[in-house]
């Protein structure tokens, strides 16, 4: 039996597969040992042509199986199904490997005995300056409090579907992932936790996130966390902690601080010099921070754009999803649905 079966779901994106593949390529582990497996969810692009031809240049093991559009949860859900690997590992289309990357994961589920474990995702050297930023605000403490991969976070650790692994034991306990629009890794981490297995993070084995290619697209993307975090909360309720509601506290404050100066403005105003001088400052330290890791201007000017957009965005869809479920009674909150995992859209996941 293979060891590992890496699973990629993957919707229109066959630029971003060729590069995981080049990457891939430079892989240092043992060919035999690990397998890929794309999962195509219906694309209408020439994907099925490209993987069917693939003719690796390092003696990588690649298949693909294919489905009709049904969502990234049920592409990596058949892909268990279909995996030949004792581990599978889930990635997202969008990322690149460096060539320790799977020899670091043998290694470390190795010595630890871990049945689940993740890994960080960072930015490659050469991925242009708003994903630069882009990663800074998805990784830094300022923006996520350190919880997709940092040894020190604000909150639990929840392995994610950009990197992800578990044992094949653990999917035929507990099954797949369910059928939530947004955050089916979350809740899917939540239940191997529930149900006792051995979690473990490998800081050192990251992989290069492209992410969203632009500032609508990564909008969209954490607006659709912040509804993911209520339905989590509603299936999970330890998935929902004071951290989670800052960014909506964020946004109430602006508006109720909006309100209190029309009524009473010389008080008002003072509050809002208050205000832009703490929002200066953690404006500079988001530039500092961000050059200090990337070394880069225009992704340091950039950083405090996308940390804006990443707070008022996530703070905004909470705050969308608490209406519809307790003000509405749904039973789940939707964020932005049209088109969002349809072969309509060509950018999709």
């Amino acid at each position: 039996m293979l060891k590992y079966t890496i699973i990629i779901a993957v919707y229109n994106r066959i630029g971003e597969v060729k590069e995981l593949l080049e990457s891939a390529e430079k892989l240092d582990f043992e060919r035999e040992k690990f397998e890929f497996l794309f999962v195509d969810d219906g694309s209408i692009d020439d994907f099925r042509e490209f993987i069917e031809n693939y003719k690796s240049v390092s003696g990588l093991q690649t298949r693909a199986i294919y489905q009709e559009n049904m969502g990234p949860g049920e592409a990596r859900n058949n892909g268990m199904r279909n995996a030949g690997g004792e581990y599978f590992i889930f990635v997202d289309s969008d990322c690149m490997f460096p060539p320790q990357w799977l020899r670091t994961i043998d290694s470390d589920v190795e010595k630890n005995g871990y049945e689940a474990f993740g890994g960080p995702d960072t930015c490659h050297e050469s991925f242009s300056p708003l994903l630069k930023a882009i990663t800074y605000s998805m990784t830094s403490k300022l923006g996520t409090g350190g919880t997709r991969g940092q040894k020190k976070s604000v909150g639990k650790f929840y392995p994610r579907s950009f990197n992800m692994g578990i044992h094949r034991k653990v999917f035929e306990d507990i099954g797949g992932m369910n059928k939530l629009r947004h955050g089916q890794d979350m809740d899917f981490s939540q239940r191997i936790y529930d149900a006792g297995y051995h979690v473990g993070l490998i800081t050192d084995a990251f992989v290069y996130h492209k992410r969203r290619t632009s500032l609508s697209k990564f909008y969209r993307q954490i607006f659709n966390w912040g509804v993911a975090r209520i339905n989590l909360a509603n299936a999970h309720p330890s998935m929902l902690k004071p951290v989670h509601l800052l960014p909506a506290m964020v946004v109430l404050g602006l508006i109720l601080l909006l309100v209190f100066t029309i009524f009473f403005p010389t008080p008002g105003k003072f509050l809002w010099v208050l205000t832009a001088i703490g929002y200066f400052l953690i404006t500079l330290w988001a530039i500092a921070e961000s050059l200090i890791r990337y070394k880069n201007i225009k992704a340091a000017l950039l950083s405090p754009v996308t940390l804006n957009i990443q707070v008022f965005a996530y703070g905004l869809g909470l705050l969308k999803a608490l209406w519809q479920t307790k003000v509405l009674g749904r039973k789940e909150a939707e964020g932005f649905v049209k088109n969002y995992y349809s072969k309509k859209n060509l950018e999709s996941r």
